[in-house]
């Protein structure tokens, strides 16, 4: 229990003290920020501090810091490690320089942000790449939900109408979307964020009380090797797999929303670096809880995080509270991921073809295509979870923590986790390169970059769904592991090479 309790430590100073010294290194000033300067009453909208938080919070947290780290503690307690210095000198700078860079450039998306500093192909790689991805994100966490809710209807033993039927649950979820998509930022979102904020604390302050009360939770110290049951590797595949409750690069297109909104530059330390803290300390717990209450073998067997795994924890902890909590989580967390992720690709788009937003037709016309796409998607896989609903009841009705062994967020991790680290790893080098150009520390940015460069690439060589789809590749370390250190160290040197003719270009000038 120590190494649990020195993590949480580590990652409170963290905050305090490294994340104060980013902060510095970034050097906000009392310069008039986009959410005063241009005020649309749509996406510019000032907020308080504390809702700016909460609302920073949802958007990046979901069910990310949960179910990540729960697949995380596969591996075992080893995964604290990578939970907490991966938050403090990777996740948190990820989160805090992709939203100050928005907001030094008039809120721009994050795709406009790197073509800045990183020049215009990676501009157009990012545009492409992000509005795929934010589309992708919305439409999963809405069928997700929708199914879900209609599994838990027949659990609570309802047998007909329309509230069993997917499509339906599926409609109002998209007609939300459209809302939260469509209108201010602080009309839906700005208010109901804060609640779904605080449910999310609370339900991790509960976990963490019942674990600890449970005692026993391992030590590091004594298990500082990799405890996964098939022997999976922990390079690079646990730095994946966790994902948002380390780094991840979905974070960096939800950033921009709140850059959007800041009174004052100096709110950055607490809403941009300060989120990520909270989210890393929310899966530290769940690691913690999933490694002491449920053991590798048995995350193994249940498949990770999901919303079973969180079923069972909660339930052990909180007993019918924990079961209230764990149902709203798997269901409104990623509703609350869902709907910013269209309204980023919205803003994406917008940024991309210079659209006003503050006209209502044009910024009608940009959610109608964004949310039509996400809606031909989703409803084309409704059927899919109409047979899979029948089937979770037809076996054990009893048990609604069934639910969640058919629901598509394992997909999620499989197929875009390794594109979340790797967008994290291009907003890195562009926070490297905006130092560079202002003459101040850019390894706060580069050494990172250089860390998720490794593990991206070593990640791309071996693993199933990349190069591991070829047999020879599949866990190959002898030539996974030679790639990812070499492929870093060239983005480090072209890194290093453009900083200084950036820097000599600085001199002629002087």
């Amino acid at each position: 229990m120590v190494s649990f309790f020195l993590c949480l430590a580590i990652l409170i100073c963290g905050y305090l003290f490294y994340g104060k010294f980013v902060d510095q290194t970034f050097n906000p000033d009392d310069r008039e920020t986009p959410a005063v300067a241009i005020n649309d009453g749509i996406d510019y909208v000032v907020l308080p501090q504390w809702k700016l938080f909460m609302i920073q919070l949802l958007n990046i947290a979901g069910l990310g810091p949960i179910f990540g780290a729960l697949s995380g503690a596969i591996w075992g307690p080893v995964v604290f490690l990578w939970i907490t210095f991966g938050t403090v000198f990777a996740g948190a700078v990820h989160d805090y320089f992709a939203g100050m860079l928005s907001e030094r450039n008039n809120g721009a998306s994050i795709s406009e942000v790197t073509g800045i500093y990183l020049g215009s192909t990676m501009k157009t790689v990012m545009r492409v790449f992000s509005v795929i991805l934010l589309i992708m994100v919305g439409t999963v966490f809405a069928v997700g939900p929708a199914g879900l809710l209609v599994t838990l209807f027949k659990n609570s033993g309802v047998t007909s109408g329309i509230v069993l039927n997917s499509a339906f649950w599926l409609a109002i979820i998209l007609v939300y979307y459209f809302i939260a998509t469509f209108i201010s930022v602080d009309k839906v979102i700005g208010k109901i964020y804060p609640l779904f904020g605080i449910c999310l604390i609370v339900m991790a302050i509960g976990v963490c009380f019942g674990t600890v009360a449970h005692g026993g939770i391992p030590e590091i110290f004594s298990n500082f090797k990799s405890l996964h049951p098939k022997g999976t590797p922990i390079w690079a595949f646990m730095f994946i797999t966790v994902a948002c409750g380390a780094i991840s690069g979905f974070h960096a297109t939800q950033s921009p929303l709140m850059a959007r909104c800041l009174k004052s530059e100096r709110q950055g330390h607490f809403v941009f670096y300060g989120a990520m803290v909270a989210e890393g300390i929310i899966a530290l717990i769940w690691a913690a809880a999933g490694v002491t209450l449920l053991g590798v073998d048995k995350l193994q067997e249940m498949g990770g995080g999901n919303a079973n795994s969180v079923y069972t924890i909660c339930t052990m902890t909180m007993g019918k509270i924990g079961i209230i909590l764990a149902m709203l989580g798997v269901i409104a967390c990623p509703i609350t991921s869902g709907d910013t992720a269209f309204r980023s690709a919205r803003l994406t788009l917008a940024d991309w073809f210079k659209l006003d937003m503050g006209n209502w037709k044009t910024r009608l016309a940009l959610c109608i295509p964004v949310l039509g796409i996400g809606a031909i998607l989703g409803f084309g896989n409704t059927l899919k979870h109409e047979v899979m609903v029948e089937q979770i009841v037809e076996g054990k009705p009893e048990m609604v923590a069934q639910m969640v062994s058919y629901i598509d967020y394992q997909i999620i991790w499989r197929y875009f986790s390794w594109s979340n680290q790797t967008l994290a790893m291009i907003v890195l080098w562009a926070g490297a390169m905006f130092l560079a150009q202002n003459k101040r520390n850019y390894w706060i940015c580069a050494a990172p970059a250089t860390f998720m460069s490794a593990v991206s690439m070593t990640y791309f060589m071996m693993a199933g769904e990349c190069m591991g789809l070829i047999p020879f590749f599949k866990n190959n370390k002898a030539v996974g592991y030679p790639v990812g250190i070499i492929f870093a160290v060239l983005c480090l040197f072209i890194f290093l090479r453009s900083a200084k003719k950036v820097s000599e270009k600085a001199a002629k000038v002087a």
